[in-house]
């Protein structure tokens, strides 16, 4: 049966790169082999019956109902025109020195992924408004892509974050299974906050090791990453230069500050949050006169269809997860896991290994509803901290979704990049970008308090 399990599980990835939907793969294939299973006799059918009680906990779960708010809060951002006026303005502050272009694509995606939160409309929009800037001002084209898909994808790390908030349920459940089954029959929690406050530290350390690289690219290869002429940078100066300044970034600041300061300051939770980003992306749309009717309607929509997928998704992964689990798919997943040599470091190991592969195939979506609820009870059983655990993984899938050739990142810039911009730029402008990926993981894995401390000293943990 652990052989089935495993049949499935490889099943679903080949179905899913013949191109098929996600969440009917998910639970179309799962339902097909619990079908043959009872014909056979290898499949328990009375574990689908379980199906009822989680499709009713996802329709009564009020921390995802913060899924089709932030989702709206960064559609509704998108629609404001934030990105271009911050990227305007930063590159006037940041453009009279090399590299300053580079720099301020990193901070408006910085600012951007705490707007949204959601990585593809970042990559999308970063490069319809900076790659032609950056490639007119004589960037080189495997640094402007680089820094663009790189400084796109922190809307997985920074909070808010659509795939912090779903980590934090998912591992929510996990830890209070793993705790179960230590029997700790009062166990703690985690939570969504919990996860915000500890992306915090190592999402802004990703940001300045960038940073650092775009000044080393300047101070060593100049000609690849010029300063704006000056004649181009007339449109303010002096004050009138800071004024503007002040008048692009506090709006979208205080947008960010009111989100994660209610949630850190314990006045609201994730959920109240969310709904407090939505009405203030509202009234940022307002002040940047890019409010109608119309627009609403048109954000509202895609606000729907990004909701419908994300739940569709969950409830195909619950019947997956049934039938793995019904299949003994759990059991021999453990059995693995906690035969590695070096206990809980290798199990990690794979893990992540495994993760940073299927990165490639699937959304970090598919990947926390189903792989994270099979190895996670397993790896926070090992005492494994829940909130570090989580930055792990998101981290990783950042990494992953810039690796060549099959980086969701560089499908998503790929699609709006002006057709002398080649594929092979973009693969090798990224490769820097995954090396400080890999430096920040490694670092994160060496000193887990980068995570962990911040969440400590405001919850008091």
């Amino acid at each position: 049966m652990e052989y089935i399990a495993l049949l499935l599980f490889c099943s679903v990835c080949i179905v899913l790169l013949a191109g098929y939907p996600v969440a009917f793969t998910l639970a179309g294939v799962a339902l097909v082999f619990a079908f043959i299973g009872d014909m056979t006799g290898t499949f328990d059918h009375s574990f689908l019956q379980a199906l009822p009680n989680r499709l009713f906990g996802i329709m009564t779960n009020t921390t995802l109902i913060a899924v089709p708010l932030f989702v709206f809060m960064g559609i509704m951002l998108e629609r404001s025109r934030v990105a271009e006026n911050l990227l305007d303005t930063m590159a006037l502050m940041f453009g009279s020195m090399r590299g300053g272009l580079g720099i301020s694509v990193i901070i408006v995606g910085m600012l951007l992924a705490a707007s949204t939160g959601i990585v593809g409309a970042t990559v999308v929009t970063m490069g319809l408004l900076s790659l032609p800037t950056m490639l007119r001002r004589n960037y080189h084209p495997g640094i402007a892509t680089g820094t663009i898909c790189a400084s796109g994808t922190l809307g997985q790390i920074i909070p808010p974050s659509i795939i912090l908030v779903l980590l934090g349920d998912v591992l929510s459940s996990a830890y209070q299974q793993a705790q179960l089954e230590m029997g700790i029959f009062s166990p703690d929690t985690v939570s969504v906050g919990d996860l915000f406050v500890g992306a915090i530290i190592p999402g802004l350390m990703l940001v300045g090791l960038y940073i650092a690289w775009m000044i080393i690219i300047a101070i060593f290869k100049p000609e690849q990453a010029p300063a704006i002429p000056e004649d181009e940078r007339n449109a303010f100066k002096g004050v009138a230069l800071y004024i503007q300044a002040v008048k692009v970034l506090v709006p979208p600041l205080l947008l960010v500050f009111s989100v994660l300061g209610s949630i850190i300051a314990g006045y609201a939770t994730p959920t109240e949050a969310a709904s407090v980003g939505a009405v203030g992306a509202i009234i940022l749309a307002i002040s940047q006169r890019q409010f109608s009717v119309q627009i609403l309607k048109e954000v509202m929509l895609s606000t729907t269809n990004v909701t419908s997928m994300v739940f569709m998704i969950f409830i195909g992964a619950s019947v997956f997860s049934l039938v793995f689990r019904g299949f003994g798919g759990d059991e021999t997943v453990r059995e693995l896991l906690t035969s590695l040599p070096g206990e809980e470091f290798g199990a990690l190991l794979v893990v992540m290994i495994v993760i940073f592969l299927l990165g490639f195939i699937l959304d970090f979506i598919e990947i926390t509803f189903v792989v994270v609820p099979i190895v996670g009870p397993i790896l926070l059983a090992m005492n494994i901290d829940p909130v570090w655990l989580g930055i792990m993984i998101a981290i990783n899938l950042q990494t992953s979704f810039l690796t060549p050739p099959f980086g969701f990142a560089l499908f998503y810039l790929r699609g709006v990049a002006p057709p002398e911009v080649t594929t092979m730029q973009i693969y090798k402008g990224v490769i820097p970008f995954i090396c400080i990926q890999l430096i920040a993981l490694g670092m994160l894995a060496y000193w887990p308090s980068l995570a962990t401390w911040l969440p400590d000293i405001v919850y008091g943990q």
